[in-house]
């Protein structure tokens, strides 16, 4: 059973940064692909980054060259450092694993919401 939890967010001036976190359990974690998304109230769930079992990664054009996803498969932990944040960023962001091939067809089914889990989120705000 798939289950994982979310950490790391908070509340950041435009500009700053924060680092989340993803700790998974239940299951082989490199068995999967894994992901960040992340959904504002009144819009759409986005797929922010992803990263396939092969360790390639893809990233939602709005986020590329600010944010970092990475892992640490011995800690099946899951990363997202985010710099330059700005209000935009505002979410609520959460981890998700999926059954994908490439880490940009994670990015897609995240989006349309077909993973195999997601954790419950952690709250970024920006100001």
């Amino acid at each position: 059973h798939v289950q994982l939890v979310e950490s790391g967010g908070g509340s950041v001036q435009a500009g700053g940064s924060l680092r989340l976190s993803c700790a998974a359990s239940g299951y082989t974690y490199s068995s999967y692909c894994m992901g960040w998304l992340r959904q504002a109230p009144g819009k759409e769930r986005e797929g922010v980054a992803a990263i396939g079992t092969d360790g390639t990664t893809a990233y939602a054009e709005s986020v590329k060259g600010r944010f970092i996803i990475s892992q640490d498969q011995g800690k099946n932990t899951l990363y997202l450092q985010m710099d330059s944040l700005q209000p935009e960023d505002a979410a609520m962001y959460a981890c998700a694993a999926l059954n994908t091939r490439t880490a940009t067809q994670a990015l897609d089914r995240m989006r349309e919401g077909l993973y195999i889990n997601r954790g419950r989120g952690t709250q970024v705000t920006v100001s």
